[in-house]
């Protein structure tokens, strides 16, 4: 059985003529371009480190086999706003897991892709650990209802957005959790 220990975060951005390049030059920008990329669904591990970006890539072998939890976006059209954006909800009982959401919108900012993607995974955990909501109200009155229940501990988002690139070149943005052993 595979659990993993410690995660981190990354993100990147990549133009090129081709839509696969474009991807790879993303992967490059986020440094993880290496890896053999698994992607995963969204349970942050009981248990799991955040770690440095830093300090996670420097544990990554060329050909390695890495799980990754990615959002990922692309466009080719001129001048249009592309995001991918991670959430995170962790709770304060480390004995149980968390959450992590994808969310690659359009027309979308850093700050607003990130809130959403961010109430996403906050929702997911509240649901999980029973935590009382209205679900109409708005992300800041939510997440600190969250917090003062004393069960979610930490949310947070890494988020990527560019434009599409005035030439049309392929852009894309991806944002990572890449779990580790």
């Amino acid at each position: 059985m595979y659990v993993p220990t410690k995660i981190f975060f990354t993100k990147g951005v990549g133009r090129h003529k081709d839509y696969l390049q474009s991807f790879e030059l993303a992967l490059r920008d986020a440094k993880i371009e290496k890896c053999n990329l698994v992607t995963v669904s969204s349970i942050y591990p009981a248990g799991c480190k955040r770690i440095p970006t830093e300090d996670g890539l420097k544990s990554l072998q060329a050909g390695q086999i890495t799980f990754a939890v990615m959002a990922r976006n692309a466009t080719n059209e001129p001048n249009r706003l592309i995001a991918a954006s991670i959430g995170v909800a962790t709770p304060a009982d480390n004995s149980q897991y968390g959450y992590l959401s994808e969310h690659h919108p359009y027309g979308e900012t850093d700050e607003k892709a990130g809130e959403y993607a961010e109430d996403l995974a906050a929702t997911m955990l509240a649901t999980t650990l029973g935590v009382e909501f209205e679900p109409d109200t708005g992300w800041d009155e939510r997440e600190k209802l969250y917090k003062m229940s004393g069960k979610i501990v930490k949310t947070y988002n890494v988020t990527q957005s560019a434009e599409g690139d005035k030439n049309a070149l392929w852009t894309t943005v991806i944002a990572c959790g890449i779990l580790l052993p």
